[in-house]
């Protein structure tokens, strides 16, 4: 098995934060198809329906990764930035406001869903997907991540009623 730890990038000073950067892994192709694989393997028995992902960094993840199972995929976007009627779903991130939207049709209710992005942080972004899936009848059957900044605490705004999956865990800062 190959370390994929050891191919994503510490940037220690990116817009005044410790930035972790997956390039170096997204063009190892035998990085990157382990990773997808080793989510995929994880969540295979799911009977997932869709996959949904943030922008954009998580699609690169979520594509293929519902390629991989079978499964449609499904994006959340920025507001004004999909074409057909959206639910919208403000949210308070670390310092501003946001808001992102889906389209109203994208999940059926009681559709199996998997959400995937590719870092886990402080977790306001992916508890502000759980609720507009939830907001639109999609079961959440787990959560995957590519790296998961466990210093952050994340997983305690997300709770512990999810699988919440990731296949990189760095513990501090410093990794």
């Amino acid at each position: 098995m190959l370390d994929l730890k050891s191919k994503i990038r510490r940037i220690p000073e990116f817009k005044g934060v410790v930035f972790w950067d997956i390039t170096p892994l997204l063009k190892d192709r035998e990085a990157f198809r382990e990773a997808i694989r080793l989510l995929a393997d994880h969540f295979k028995d799911r009977k997932i329906d869709v996959v949904v992902s943030n922008e954009a960094r998580g699609f690169i993840i979520a594509a293929p990764l519902a390629y991989e199972l079978g499964a449609g995929f499904v994006p959340i976007r920025k507001k004004g930035k999909l074409p057909a009627a959206c639910v919208c779903y403000t949210y308070q991130k670390e310092y501003e406001p946001d808001t992102i939207e889906i389209h109203e049709d994208a999940i059926e209710p009681g559709q199996n869903v998997l959400l995937v992005d590719d870092l886990l942080a402080t977790g306001g972004t992916m508890k502000a997907n759980i609720d507009l899936v939830e907001s639109l009848g999609g079961k959440i059957v787990g959560i995957g991540f590519l790296i998961e900044l466990g210093y952050l605490r994340g997983r305690e705004t997300i709770g512990n009623k999810y699988d919440v999956f990731s296949l990189i865990k760095i513990d501090t800062p410093e990794g």
